[in-house]
C-alpha cells in the first residue's frame, strides 16, 4: 500500500467494497443462478468476510510467458480442466515476496488466479479461493497490476456439490496468512 494513502481513501475504499459485497449477497439470496441451494436461500443472510484492509492490495510485477504452457487443473469433482498458464505475478505481501500464476481458458477471459494460503480450510474455504484480474489492455512482460486480496472469493462448489471448480495448483499455495476477502461459506 502507498504510504500517501489517507484515512479518507481507506474509508472510501471500504465503503465501495461493502457496496459490492451487499450486491453479491443480494445475488446469492435471490437470483435463480445463485450457488446457494434453493432450500437454503430463505435463511441465507450474508456471506462472511474479513474486514476491508488496504494492506492486502499488492502491486505485482508481471511476467508474461512467451510460450504459454497448457496445464490441467484438478477440479473438485475429480476431473480436470485445461487452462493456459500465461502469467506470473511477483509482489510483496506481509513483508515477503510472493508469486502467483495467472491462467486463462480463452484470450478474452479475465485472468484467473486460484490460490490457497494459511487460512485455507480454517477461516476460508477448504479448497482455496479465487481472484479474477480484469485489464484494460493485454498485459506484457514488465507491466504491473494490482492484486486485491479483499476481492478473493470462494468458488461456487463451496456452496453446492452441483458445481465443479478448479483447485489451486501447488504453485499458487502461499505460505502466509491472507486474512482478506471471503471467509468460509455460511452453509
Amino acid at each position: 500500500m502507498d504510504d500517501s494513502t489517507t484515512d479518507a481513501d481507506k474509508e472510501s475504499y471500504a465503503r465501495t467494497l461493502r457496496e459490492k459485497r451487499a450486491e453479491k449477497n443480494e445475488f446469492f439470496a435471490t437470483h435463480r443462478q445463485s450457488p446457494i441451494p434453493p432450500e437454503h436461500r430463505d435463511t441465507f443472510d450474508s456471506l462472511d468476510y474479513f474486514d476491508p484492509d488496504m494492506e492486502y492490495r499488492a502491486e505485482a510485477d508481471v511476467t508474461r510467458f512467451s510460450e504459454p504452457e497448457t496445464v490441467e487443473l484438478d477440479t473438485s469433482d475429480g476431473r480436470s480442466v485445461r487452462y493456459s498458464r500465461l502469467f506470473e505475478f511477483s509482489f510483496e505481501l506481509r513483508g515477503q515476496t510472493q508469486t502467483l500464476a495467472g491462467y486463462r481458458q480463452q484470450p478474452e477471459d479475465a485472468i484467473f488466479v486460484p490460490f490457497r494460503d494459511k487460512t485455507t480450510g480454517q477461516q476460508t474455504y477448504t479448497d482455496g479461493r479465487y481472484i479474477e484480474l480484469e485489464t484494460e489492455q493485454d498485459l506484457t512482460d514488465g507491466d504491473s497490476i494490482e492484486i486485491d486480496f479483499n476481492l478473493a472469493y470462494s468458488p461456487f462448489c463451496a456452496y453446492s456439490e452441483t458445481f465443479a471448480c478448479p483447485l489451486p495448483p501447488e504453485e499458487n499455495w502461499l505460505d502466509i496468512i491472507v486474512p482478506a476477502g471471503e471467509k468460509s461459506p455460511p452453509l
